[in-house]
């Protein structure tokens, strides 16, 4: 029986429902750092912090802050077909975009074709099909690529996907040195946290590798990894989990890296990583403080590294993500504010921020719109930006920094213990340390623990939600991408794709030879992701998710 208007909600509801009273605020933060009622400077330790662009990096990886730059502003956007999203992507452009964040289907992302029996409902749908060379040729055309930076959210095909970037660019003539942007190419958060994986583990680690050092030879100025804590915090891991895990899956690469040959002077310049910011505002803030400061002292420790520049944290992140409620969806709007001016004060190099509407559906221009809004008025009216790392010397914000940077190394060291990562994921073991921390933040909720503005309190019985204008993906959008896909597999020359995939698949059977080069003339070829991760599983197999008890 609903209450009447006016009336309070029984306080034991079931999850979900409004209740009368939210509990007394928590005394810790949602990482379980119990935080005192006011932090003094005996507390906060009277020592100097140092200076923004000087290690340990601190307060930040550049003298200037933002005042000399600001950050890369971007909207995560894809769909539908390849002309659809580059329609999205112009109308972002005009809007003050400067950065593009493409997002990808999941047969794109699992390598997966759209005629394949297991992609064709999901065509179009959480991204843009992007399924050869001719998709990448259209998603980009009247784009200058030597003038934007380009983020590809792709794990699992990310070397075939960066491999089409590289071949677009020598398709407008615009030279692989010039090219700008980021492919997150993190494949270990992806057996623990969201799934696209394809390749067993170790093979995986050695397709990354190439990848890797092919950038550094080719596309200098292009990051060709971004370390990925964000789908770890999404899939139910705390602010100290998410920077732990993320800082040794960094470990693991690099050891992969130099197992490789490679220089580690050289790649970890550009090395990046990527997160989300969720609510607890000075816990984000700090996390990044942390974070700069342990990656810079884990890489001289570990492996010996003195360049400044190559113990840089350089990181991007997503305001939104799980934070977002379907509930009152426009408290959204608050939300990834508040997580930008976080996000701002932490530091980050690139931002983009989740539309109001993401919890449900591909965002409309309306909301897109307004999520780019966020980021300019943060940056060109608060004055946050206008000076480095406003928050440095603040007793809390110095004390949170130092238990956040305690609590990461702690579980670090954890998985040192246990194996590291590799075979901690090879094991289980991680996925489930991550799935129960997901059951438990969902018993808060659903208990009433943890407040959701809106969705577990504050929130009227008898509201219906208004969630604004229905974006409404175009009905024929997959049929129109299988017709061009027949169409490119119609006219291209056979003979060269045999023969240029044949030549791939002779490379990855030997450790020693670097893959990408094969990848980039298979995509010349016009030969299709699916080809080409078929090609490579007959070589390498493909992983089978460990069950644990």
């Amino acid at each position: 029986m609903s209450t009447s208007a006016g009336a309070r909600a029984p306080s034991d509801q079931i999850a979900g429902a409004a209740r009368a009273e939210p509990p007394e605020p928590s005394t810790s933060t949602p990482s379980g750092i119990e935080v005192p009622v006011v932090v003094t400077r005996e507390m906060a330790g009277d020592r100097d912090i140092g200076a923004p662009g000087e290690a340990p990096f601190t307060r930040g990886i550049f003298p200037d802050g933002f005042r000399g730059r600001l950050w890369t502003i971007r909207q995560y956007s894809g769909f539908g077909t390849a002309e659809d999203t580059n329609e999205r992507y112009r109308f972002l452009l005009e809007g003050g975009q400067t950065g593009l964040s493409v997002a990808l289907d999941l047969p794109t992302q699992c390598g997966l074709d759209p005629t394949d029996s297991m992609a064709k409902p999901e065509v179009g749908k959480v991204g843009v099909s992007l399924s050869n060379l001719a998709e990448a040729e259209i998603l980009f055309d009247g784009i200058d690529l030597s003038k934007i930076s380009t983020s590809f959210t792709i794990n699992g095909t990310a070397a075939i996907i960066y491999a089409m970037y590289c071949a677009v660019a020598d398709k407008q003539g615009v030279p692989r040195a010039k090219l700008t942007g980021t492919i997150q190419n993190d494949i270990l958060k992806e057996y623990v946290a969201r799934g696209t994986w394809i390749f067993p583990v170790r093979p995986s680690m050695r397709l990354i590798a190439d990848s890797i050092l092919f950038s550094n030879d080719q596309t200098p100025r292009f990051n060709p990894i971004s370390i990925a804590g964000a789908h770890v915090r999404d899939a139910g891991a705390t602010a100290v989990e998410e920077l732990a895990y993320t800082l040794a899956n960094g470990i693991a690469y690099v050891e992969e890296l130099l197992r490789r040959g490679g220089d580690v002077t050289k790649f970890a310049r550009r090395l990046s990583f990527f997160f989300y910011v969720h609510m607890d505002f000075f816990e984000e803030v700090c996390k990044f403080r942390a974070g700069r400061r342990l990656w810079a002292k884990l890489l001289e420790e570990r492996f010996g590294v003195t360049d400044e520049k190559a113990r840089h944290f350089r990181f991007g992140v997503v305001c939104g993500g799980s934070s977002l409620t379907a509930a009152q969806p426009y408290n959204n709007i608050v939300r990834v504010g508040t997580e930008t001016m976080a996000a701002v004060l932490g530091g980050a190099q690139s931002i983009f921020t989740c539309a109001y509407d993401e919890a449900f559906q591909i965002p409309t221009e309306f909301s897109a719109e307004i999520a780019l809004r966020t980021q300019q008025i943060i940056a060109h009216e608060s004055g946050i930006a206008r000076t480095v790392d406003p928050l440095g010397g603040s007793y809390y914000v110095e004390w949170l920094t130092d238990r956040m940077e305690e609590e990461t190394r702690a579980i670090i060291e954890e998985l040192d213990d246990y194996g590291g990562v590799t075979k901690a994921i090879e094991d289980g073991y991680l996925q489930m340390r991550i799935a129960e921390r997901a059951r438990d933040r969902k018993r808060a909720v659903d208990k009433g623990e943890t407040v959701i503005v809106g969705q577990n309190f504050f929130r009227r019985e008898e509201q219906t939600d208004d969630f604004g204008e229905v974006f409404r993906l175009d009905p024929k959008a997959a049929e129109k991408v299988r017709e061009k896909y027949d169409a490119v597999l119609a006219r291209r020359d056979e003979a060269a794709v045999a023969r240029s995939l044949a030549a791939l698949e002779e490379a990855a059977a030997r450790d020693d030879v670097n893959v990408m080069p094969f990848l980039v003339d298979c995509c010349h070829a016009y030969a299709t992701v699916g080809e080409m991760v078929a090609t490579l599983k007959r070589r390498w197999g493909e992983f089978q998710e460990p069950i644990r008890l």
